[in-house]
């Protein structure tokens, strides 16, 4: 039947059969009679979990925020993602080849060095550099 030895029960109604049965094709004909059942599968009830998560939910608007802007979303995490962003800016316009290699170096140091801004700003100087 595939199940565990917990989950086997025996209809009381045919209990003198399933006595006498000694070989495994017996028992697999108990099996299909219905004389011989799987229970049910026992699951874990999420009623606990329903009521925790609704608990979670409540009480996160921008009053409960604790911390400074920064605790929240450190200036070093917001550093790296504008470098990687420029970064990869910078690569797509190389390979594109929108861009030569030295002015690719000239731009990826001054990326390096904090002088671009965001995105926008480094299209404008790519444009300054095509001129």
């Amino acid at each position: 039947m595939g199940v565990g030895l917990d989950r086997v029960v025996f209809d009381e109604e045919y209990s003198d059969l399933i006595q006498d049965a000694i070989t495994r094709s017996t028992i697999r004909g108990l099996v299909g009679f219905g004389a011989i059942k799987a229970a049910p599968e026992k699951g874990v009830s999420r009623g606990r979990f329903r009521i925790r998560s609704r608990k979670l939910k409540r009480g996160r608007g921008s009053g409960s925020i604790k911390g400074a802007a920064h605790a929240r979303n450190p200036s070093k995490g917001v550093w790296v993602t504008r470098v990687r962003a420029l970064r990869w800016r910078l690569k797509v316009a190389k390979d594109r080849k929108e861009i030569d290699n030295v002015s690719y170096k000239k731009l990826y140091k001054q990326v390096k060095g904090g002088q671009v801004r965001g995105v926008k700003h480094l299209l404008d100087l790519m444009k300054e550099e095509k001129k």
